[in-house]
């Protein structure tokens, strides 16, 4: 980027759409919204803690050294620069503004997420900034007045992952401008990365591979990666068994690995965490409630939080739950039984499908999380998340079945006397309920196996007879 000189105005090429950025942005910065780049930075480094660094640019998924998974490590020092307030200020100016790149979520904090990559290398559809929903009825049906369901799925592809996938999707972007040679950029998946990745990379212009287990996504989840042009390959096995395929073929260089294993997403949704507390005024809520499958995603909140405690933003962490499907519940068998080292387990199916991983790759990191959020793991069954689902979905919710796993592990540790009624509560809704339609319809139906539907509502279906109407309404809302 070039500057003008003696200012900070970047200068751009002199055709009409670069002379309207330039204007547009330095309007922004004149109220705020605009900053020229900084010398803050973020490097790849040994999670478990071994020597060394790369750049984020370069493809390692696993420590040389350990074998390991790494993480993402920010200069803090240098963000120190600023104060907690001074970061408050920024972040709220940018919030729901339009210039570019700031009016994405997760790029209105770029210098916390990604500070390197410039903006003409930066891939983003606007997501996150979604809403935080006061469940207000469901909340005090269950005795809950302070229930907040975190709206993630409100953004481009329907779900929480393209929060973290413009980040990654970005860096590659950057990388391949500076020289990287990718064949594909490629992941395993259960629906909602797949359908991410491919959205990204369609924007990007980047070429994509996506391996599902065949028959056990969506038909709206499956459609999404067709539509955007990505190569689809349905196998017989499970996720675990996607994933297996795609880590040797990321360690052979023949695709860029794209799932939560690469730490680059993490960064992304770790702005879930800031987030939830800049709408609330900048105050934490008491607990934070996520389902977690491949547990990539409990990490990623911790990491926002400490973010902010490290950073003088907020002087306390909430209190962590993660919710797992009764039929793949690796870490709650774990936890349960007081261990820190979690063993892979068969995953059963669940309409839970997103979370049907058995192996979680991002175990350790979900573990630390846990440790330092005072955390706690719950499970729901079948049966619990199908009625709870049709429960919030009766107060004005539409909610899937992932979201109404973390609202089934809220409701028992409410009764349990774990939650306090007094006590503000986030649950994080991973994705839109509108990609489970076949979900819904089952249950309605009473079709979902081994479930009983207690809150069933099927249609009516009535001769177009005035009479009958009249009967159907009177009978439905007695007097």
């Amino acid at each position: 980027m070039r500057y003008r000189v003696g200012t900070s105005e970047p200068v751009f090429d002199s055709e009409p759409a670069a002379r309207y950025r330039h204007s547009f942005r330095a309007r922004r910065a004149r109220r705020g919204g605009y900053s020229p780049p900084v010398p803050y930075s973020a490097e790849f480094k040994c999670f478990a803690g071994c020597d060394g660094s790369w750049p984020v640019t370069h493809p390692i998924y696993r420590c040389p050294t350990c074998g390991g998974l790494m993480m993402v490590d920010h200069d803090v020092e240098a963000l120190r620069d600023r104060s907690g307030a001074a970061w408050i200020k920024l972040f709220d100016e940018r919030y729901g503004g339009t210039a570019w790149p700031y009016g994405s979520g997760v790029w209105g904090k770029r210098e916390w997420v990604m500070p390197q990559i410039p903006d003409e290398h930066i891939v983003s559809m606007g997501e996150g900034q979604s809403n935080l929903f006061w469940a207000e009825r469901f909340g005090r049906q269950l005795g809950l007045p302070d229930l907040w369901v975190k709206l993630c799925g409100n953004s481009h592809t329907g779900s929480f992952k393209d929060l973290g996938m413009t980040v990654l999707v970005s860096v590659v972007r950057h990388a391949v401008a500076n020289g990287l040679k990718v064949k594909a950029v490629a992941c395993a998946s259960t629906g909602d990365t797949s359908a991410s990745l491919a959205a990204y990379g369609a924007a990007a212009g980047l070429p994509v591979v996506v391996l599902l287990p065949r028959g056990k996504i969506s038909t709206g989840q499956l459609l999404q990666p067709i539509a955007h042009g990505s190569l689809v390959l349905g196998l017989d096995t499970d996720f675990d068994g996607c994933m297996a395929i795609i880590q040797r073929l990321a360690e052979e260089g023949l695709v860029y690995l794209a799932n939560s294993m690469n730490p680059l997403r993490l960064e992304g949704q770790k702005t879930v965490g800031i987030e939830i507390v800049q709408q609330f005024d900048w105050q934490v809520p008491d607990w934070v409630i996520i389902p977690g499958g491949n547990l990539g995603n409990a990490s990623a909140l911790y990491c926002g939080f400490r973010m902010m405690a490290d950073l003088g933003v907020i002087d306390r962490m909430p209190r962590l739950v993660v919710a797992q499907a009764h039929a793949a519940n690796p870490l709650y068998r774990a936890w349960s039984a007081g261990k820190t080292s979690v063993e892979p387990v068969k995953a059963q199916p669940t309409q839970a499908s997103a979370i049907q991983i058995g192996n979680p790759v991002s175990a350790p990191r979900a573990v630390k999380a846990l440790q330092e959020m005072n955390g706690i793991v719950e499970e729901a069954t079948e049966q619990e998340l199908a009625d709870v689902a049709a429960e919030a979905d009766a107060t004005g919710m539409y909610t899937c079945p992932h979201t109404a796993v973390a609202l089934a592990a809220m409701k028992k540790l409410l009764a349990r006397g774990v939650i306090d009624g007094s006590e503000r509560v986030v649950c994080v809704s991973t994705a839109h309920g509108l990609k489970f339609t076949e979900f819904k319809a089952a249950y309605h139906e009473g079709r979902l196996p081994g479930v009983v539907s207690h809150n069933a509502n099927p249609p009516m279906n009535l001769p177009a007879d005035y009479g009958q109407v009249v009967d159907a309404i009177r009978n439905h809302f007695p007097d």
